[in-house]
């Protein structure tokens, strides 16, 4: 039988791609271990020690997670694909990959005296990050619309300059955390928050 979706396998690599990401995350939060545990108190210290993984991981997680919905929602505007197009969204699953590792720096580093470059590093891929998206939906539109029909190609139109704002937020934040890391840690972690609050409600209308 005919395959309905062109982009099928595309949609279900990336899939695999995003899950992935997401499993990798969770590698970092450890167990404390049981030799340095000689009370119950040390236990609530050792989870309060945990929490700048806990929170590195939850930013991550809703980084990738919005990230699969709104690549989810792109591959519905399209009928094709082409190179650039599969190449454009080579590049922002590059993007998503490699998010566990300034991940990991950041649950290490977030709260000590070193935290700007793991900041500015984590700032640095949501940067790139826009910027792949800005790619991807350039490839979508031009020379040749793969667009379904005219408001498809509207709705990428405003979402690509919705990827422009990105760029020039995140790239302030990276910016802001040379000096400040934590202030830009936890401005990041708000405009995420408003992406997925702004997503479910216009999901929901």
């Amino acid at each position: 039988m005919a395959e309905s979706n062109n982009n099928s396998r595309l949609e279900a690599f990336c899939d695999g791609v995003f899950a992935i990401a997401l499993t990798l995350l969770i590698i970092d939060i450890k167990i404390p271990p049981s030799e340095t545990i000689n009370t119950t108190n040390d236990l609530w210290v050792a989870f309060q020690h945990l929490l700048p993984s806990v929170f590195a991981f939850l930013l991550s997680f809703m980084i990738i997670f919005i990230s699969w919905v709104n690549h989810h929602n792109t591959l519905k505007l399209i009928h094709k694909s082409s190179h650039g197009f599969i190449y454009a969204n080579g590049f922002l699953l590059l993007t998503i990959v490699i998010l566990p590792f300034p991940t990991a720096l950041l649950s290490e580093y977030l709260f000590t005296d070193h935290a700007a470059p793991a900041v500015v590093l984590y700032a640095a891929i949501n940067v790139l990050n826009a910027i792949a998206w800005i790619v991807l939906f350039q490839a979508m539109l031009k020379p040749n619309p793969l667009t379904k029909n005219e408001k498809a190609t509207l709705t990428a139109q405003a979402t690509q300059r919705s990827g422009y704002w990105a760029l020039v937020i995140y790239t302030l934040c990276a910016i802001l955390a040379f000096r400040f890391p934590q202030a830009a840690a936890f401005l990041l972690s708000a405009i995420w928050i408003f992406w997925l609050i702004y997503g479910i409600r216009v999901k929901a209308e």
